[in-house]
């Protein structure tokens, strides 16, 4: 809720609606709706899943068809997004959730197995990677998350993310750690090593990333302040996550005297014609012939 409505008000937005699915008692949870009476949100629909996407982006009784929609979800959220874009814009198409630690020799087992197992009990689709600059980091790693699985509340999601999507690289080189974070682009990058400045500076594909032992994933989730809406598989390569600048539109104007539109025509239809774009040459004419005279 605080993640998706507030770069939407920061950004001047007019008009926000929420939808969120019912709980098993078929009542919205409260703490949500707390945090949009305080936006002052009064449109709110209890409804979620793929139709409220569906609801959203063609309207139903009481909703009009918005322009743009935010917000993570399950698979079947994000297919309906990917299949209503252009009719709506959206933010990115987020989820499965992922995490990658790079870790070196300092790193602490027990805090990067709890980290990685944070992640996985999202969904059984979740991702997760240790690349690790030291074998015996990631060998204890690997029997530390076995063992804290034993008790983890999570463990039958957790447990089948990391065993079905879970992974291990052992690299040579604080170069060849940058080069597997970047081909993998993350959406949380974790780093846990002597030298973390040196990765913040070479690391350039990942949504998100958390510097150091003391920084972990679920402040970025829940309240270090940095937006928890960001890119998965591989879109780190070419967006962020959902900010203030997803709401605001960039669009330009022109505007020619009729000295500049004199001299602008002659060079613009001779491009024109290159491109055997011959009404647009003839547009181009029509006004060097009318002002140069």
């Amino acid at each position: 809720m605080l993640m998706t409505a507030t770069p939407a008000y920061i950004a001047g937005v007019k008009k926000v609606i929420v939808c969120s699915p019912p709980q098993s008692d078929k009542k919205i949870a409260p703490e949500i709706l707390v945090a949009a009476s305080e936006f002052g949100i009064r449109d709110f629909f209890k409804v979620g899943g793929a139709q409220a996407i569906a609801a959203m982006a063609y309207g139903i009784a009481g909703l009009e068809p918005v322009d743009f929609i935010v917000g993570a979800g399950n698979k079947y959220v994000a297919e309906a997004k990917r299949q209503l874009f252009g009719t709506v814009g959206i933010d990115l198409l987020a989820g499965p959730t992922e995490i990658l630690v790079i870790a070196d020799d300092s790193a602490d087992p027990f805090i990067i197995a709890a980290d990685i197992l944070g992640q996985a009990e999202h969904d059984p689709n979740a991702r997760q990677c240790l690349v690790a600059l030291s074998r015996k980091v990631a060998q204890e790693t690997v029997k530390e998350i076995d063992r804290q699985l034993i008790d983890l509340p999570t463990k039958d999601v957790a447990g089948m993310a990391w065993r079905d999507n879970g992974e291990v690289i052992l690299v040579d080189s604080p170069e060849e750690a940058v080069k597997v974070s970047d081909e993998w682009a993350p959406e949380h990058l974790e780093v846990q090593t002597k030298d973390w400045r040196y990765y913040l500076e070479e690391c350039k594909n990942y949504g998100s990333v958390f510097l150091g032992e003391e920084t972990t994933v679920a402040y970025g989730d829940k309240t270090i302040g940095t937006n928890h809406v960001l890119p998965t598989l591989k879109a780190a390569r070419y967006t962020g996550g959902l900010s203030v600048g997803k709401f605001v539109k960039t669009v330009t104007y022109q505007y020619a005297t009729k000295e500049a539109s004199y001299k602008i025509a002659d060079v613009c239809e001779r491009a024109c014609n290159y491109e055997n774009m011959l009404a647009h040459g003839i547009s181009c004419k029509v006004r060097k012939d009318k002002y140069g005279k």
